[in-house]
């Protein structure tokens, strides 16, 4: 039988003689239904496609968020004439290290390193020994440099090492697309559970609101504002979530308009149950699903108008890791292809990925599949 388990039970009925089979009447295999949410998991682990995008995915998140560990111009662990430092943690002046200076110490200075290889020192650098904002003043080659030894994908035209940029842009534009992505599948599951629940002039208002407030020129809008205002990644959020919205809540409205007419939610207004319960506990959960396939391309839709606003220069503060900035950089120097190259290849990568999860996630939880 599709979707269920077989349980056998040895457990012996207190009373019987002797080991046998049970005799207090219940069959002695119990049939145990397998949860819709199970099914859904299990039909997503058969799309192997997806499975592995989610896995890779999810990896590449969690390397991004420890960055600094893997790309770093700070030693993580210092050990100098007996004493151990922290450098990933803390600012110490050239002068701990026999430097002649109460500035910050430049780890990249030939001097600082001579003096941490000597005798009984070491230091313990990040695989890349680079960060986001580093510039290494004395490197050989002029910028922007093709890929070496010690820069694994080259530099900008800023002498910022380009692997470092990448690792730390990938994480600003996960993290955006999450925060928006967040914003707007709360604001677009009101809206929409509001239309389609109370439907009539309720959802009459709404959706004429909708229209024209879809109407509104974003991009415009995107440009006066950041003529205004100081770019920053918090305004930069708010203005994409009061338009991230509207696609989701028309999802939520169908579903709450096919949902209300059920005979369990008319039975629970018989039964005086409030707005916000009927809501909440009985239409909400079940109508959830285009929700979480909304997901993974409402990520895609946010890093990609991040990278685009940061190629028009209306994304980011400047200084911030982009990849919209690197593209940028690698059209306006047409003979350093290692830019443009390495940063498409990030954000093809990307988008890939979350389009197959979306995909195996759609199929997951296609109603047409629920007994598979």
């Amino acid at each position: 039988m599709s979707g269920w388990t077989r349980v056998s039970s040895s457990t012996d009925v207190p009373g019987a003689s002797g080991p046998g089979p049970q005799r207090s009447g219940l069959p002695t295999d119990a049939a145990v239904s397998v949860s819709p949410g199970r099914r859904a998991w299990q039909r997503f682990r058969r799309n192997r496609l997806g499975y592995w995008s989610l896995l890779v995915f999810c990896v590449l998140v969690v390397l991004s968020l420890g960055a600094e560990l893997l790309s770093n111009d700070r030693p993580l662990l210092v050990r100098y004439e007996g004493k151990t430092y922290f450098p990933i943690v803390r600012d110490y002046p050239e002068t701990v290290f026999g430097g002649d200076f109460q500035t910050p110490t430049d780890y990249l200075d030939p001097f600082i390193r001579e003096r941490l290889a000597q005798p009984g020192n070491w230091a313990l650098y990040p695989p890349n020994p680079y960060g986001a904002r580093t510039i290494n003043y004395f490197a050989k080659s002029p910028n922007p440099a093709a890929p070496t030894r010690d820069n694994w994908l080259g530099t900008d035209d800023r002498g910022r090492d380009l692997l470092a940029q990448l690792i730390y842009g990938f994480r600003v534009s996960v993290l955006f697309a999450l925060a928006l992505t967040a914003v707007g599948v709360v604001l677009g599951v009101v809206t929409g559970a509001v239309q389609g629940y109370f439907g009539g002039r309720t959802d009459l208002a709404f959706q004429r609101f909708i229209e024209i407030w879809s109407s509104m020129p974003e991009l415009y809008l995107l440009i006066i504002f950041s003529a205004i205002f100081a770019p920053s990644v918090a305004l930069l959020l708010v203005l994409l979530s009061l338009f991230g919205w509207m696609g989701l809540s028309d999802y939520v409205r169908a579903e709450f308009l096919r949902n209300r007419q059920l005979d369990y939610v008319k039975a629970a207004r018989a039964l005086g149950v409030g707005h916000l319960d009927i809501i909440r506990r009985h239409i909400l959960p079940n109508s959830m699903t285009p929700v979480v396939t909304f997901l993974p391309f409402r990520m895609s839709a946010a890093i990609l108008a991040l990278t685009s606003l940061d190629f028009l220069g209306l994304g980011v503060p400047p200084g911030t890791p982009s990849l919209g900035e690197l593209l940028s950089q690698g059209k306006g120097s047409i003979d350093a292809w290692w830019i443009s190259l390495s940063t498409f290849a990030v954000l093809v990568v990307t988008l890939l990925l979350l389009t197959f999860m979306g995909d195996a996630l759609r199929d997951a939880l296609d109603p047409r599949k629920a007994h598979t």
